[in-house]
């Protein structure tokens, strides 16, 4: 009996799957290449993402069609799983990066009317649309596998294991890394122009809260912060993930959805800040920055202070750390020297060839404990200030050393185990989820086993 249904169910799948076939045989589909979960891949899909790269002075030798198809076709699985695992993403963010699409598209090419004549689409609003659909599939393949490593953690016994399976030949080369420290002093901001500042934030606050104003609209119109103006002060914050300093974060989690904070100071200047919507562990706020204007002469003062410290660690009267703890304005580094943190990284190293190219020119010609004149620094949101660098340490270029190198490995370590979680994840939903391949893709050497049997 049991062999009997299962005859029947084999024979019922092969049915449906010849059904399929003939039926796309017949209608020939449009032109479809493959269909994964809801998504439909269009040969056009393909020509389009080719002509993406080449757009963008990727180099396309050696990129087949087969290889472009993979990877629309993992997008399309990761996007499809997204939404069934009903994670949302901000509409309003995928326009904003529409628009700034175009306006590099127009720029380039020096009109809208050109660049529909080079993509070889009819009106602006049909070729807005395709590249909604793009950004969109994208930021949910970007959500979902964010998702899937989000708890992916390694133990100092796994690097360890990770670290002795490399053959001693293939041990990665680190090249030449720096270490380097900086005290920052910011100037003294007047008590009018304090009072100036938060009279304004709180005026726009209650506009919103009493009259019904627009926060968005006042963002877009008065707020300094650059990551976030043409997008009306939207940011997306994860309880999990930490990504604004913790005074904003604070902010952000102690109100309710619709509440608007009082203004609060961080290092970037003064906001206000409204909570648009909470889900689970994301929070959607919008937020209005302001800087303050600094006056010449203060400016001036803190770089005279600076010279003068500069000369007492230059003369031994107190050493750059103890200087950084009693003297510099920057919180993330007082505490421990001055010594920069890689954000890529999260250890105190910078690979010399991958260095920020401003930091490069600032520290280029400095000896190892040099300590460089006052440098002044604007910030994206228009916020000055002035500070001194020094090369704290050196580590010449070598192959990897499991205590030297320790950070290093332990992240390379967890790249190996995410990608292990993912692949995983990949061929348990490629089991599982409906997918159809055109039959003259069906030779393509995939790196994933999209033809199931």
């Amino acid at each position: 009996m049991r062999l009997i249904s299962h005859l029947i169910f084999l024979f019922l799948t092969s049915f449906f799957i010849q059904a399929q076939e003939e039926l796309a045989e017949r209608i020939k589909i449009d032109g479809v290449s493959s269909v994964v979960g809801d998504y439909v891949i269009l040969d056009s899909d393909i020509d389009k993402a080719m002509l993406e790269m080449e757009s963008q002075g990727m180099d396309i030798k050696g990129v087949s069609k087969c290889q472009l198809l993979g990877k629309l076709m993992e997008d399309k699985l990761y996007a499809h799983h997204a939404i069934q695992d009903s994670l949302e993403i901000s509409v309003e963010e995928v326009y904003a990066t529409v628009d700034q699409i175009i306006d590099n598209f127009t720029r380039q090419l020096g009109s809208i009317e050109k660049v529909l004549e080079f993509y070889d689409k009819e009106d602006e609003a049909s070729f807005r649309q395709d590249i909604f659909e793009i950004n969109k599939i994208q930021k949910l393949s970007s959500m979902m596998q964010s998702q899937i490593i989000e708890n992916v953690e390694v133990t100092p016994e796994e690097v360890r294991v990770f670290f002795e399976s490399i053959p001693k030949i293939d041990l990665p080369t680190f090249g030449t890394e720096l270490e380097i420290s900086q005290i920052v002093l910011e100037p003294e901001v007047s008590d009018d122009e304090k009072e100036r500042i938060i009279s304004q934030l709180r005026s726009f606050r209650e506009d919103v809260l009493e009259n019904g104003a627009s926060f968005g609209s006042k963002a877009i119109l008065y707020s300094q912060d650059p990551g976030s103006r043409a997008t009306g002060g939207k940011y997306t914050l994860n309880r999990k993930r930490p990504q604004m300093v913790k005074e904003f974060r604070d902010e952000a989690f102690s109100l309710e959805e619709g509440e608007i904070s009082e203004p609060f100071k961080t290092d970037f200047g003064w906001h206000i800040l409204m909570v648009d919507k909470i889900r689970g562990q994301e929070v959607d706020v919008r937020h209005i920055l302001l800087t303050p204007r600094i006056d010449p002469t203060q400016l001036n003062e803190a770089k005279s202070k600076l010279d003068t410290l500069r000369k007492r660690i230059i003369d031994k009267e107190i050493t750059f750390k103890d200087a950084a703890l009693a003297f510099s304005s920057e919180k993330e580094t007082k505490y421990n020297g001055g010594i920069l943190i890689n954000p890529q990284t999260g250890d105190t190293r910078f690979e010399l060839t991958n260095l920020d190219p401003v930091l490069f020119s600032q520290i280029r010609n400095l000896e190892d404990n040099e300590i460089s004149a006052p440098l002044m620094e604007e910030d994206r949101s228009g916020l000055k200030k002035y500070k001194i660098l020094m090369v704290s340490n050196r580590f010449d270029e070598h192959r990897a050393d499991y205590s030297t190198d320790y950070v290093r490995i332990k992240s390379l370590a967890l790249k190996e185990k995410q990608l292990n979680e993912i692949q995983e994840w990949m061929q348990d939903k490629i089991e599982n989820t409906y997918i159809y391949l055109n039959k003259s893709n069906r030779n393509c050497d995939f790196v994933n086993n999209w033809i199931k049997l």
